[in-house]
């Protein structure tokens, strides 16, 4: 099984709830601002990071991914509480939801590193602190012989 790792070093950003707008007859959907601005900034550092390295996009085989979230510690940390954040101990169990974070990435690097999203059958992910904010994402293309 092949695997390929990647590092994005932006915090990660969860996908907001869609805004609706009345247009005459019409409702548009759209993302808001903080969400658009991350899902464009993710899409333009992977393509300048891993221009030539990105999961081929034309391929359309099932891909398991993993992500590891390392979202800013709280500044209200005490030592000991940043201590445990650092080793894994202290784990994000408020909002937002790990999903929402998840959303906005996948959203962000379909047609970039998957041919799209209906081919990721399996998805790991955990949030984590880090006083170094960052993605961190492993794709693993799966054997279908």
């Amino acid at each position: 099984m092949e695997v390929n790792k990647y590092v994005f070093d932006i915090a990660p950003v969860p996908q907001g709830r869609p805004r609706f707008a009345r247009r005459g007859k019409f409702v548009q959907t759209y993302d808001p601002p903080k969400s658009k601005k991350f899902k464009m900034e993710l899409r333009r550092l992977a393509e300048i990071e891993y221009a030539e390295q990105p999961y081929h996009a034309k391929q359309r085989n099932p891909i398991i991914i993993e992500l590891n979230l390392y979202i800013p510690m709280l500044k209200s940390f005490s030592k000991i509480k940043r201590l445990k954040a650092t080793d894994g101990t202290l784990r994000p169990t408020t909002k937002p939801d790990i999903d929402n974070y998840i959303k906005g990435i996948l959203d962000s690097l379909n047609g970039l590193f998957w041919h799209d999203d209906g081919q990721i059958v399996e998805i790991h992910a955990g949030k984590y602190y880090s006083d170094k904010p960052r993605i961190e994402m492993e794709i693993k293309e799966v054997d279908h012989e």
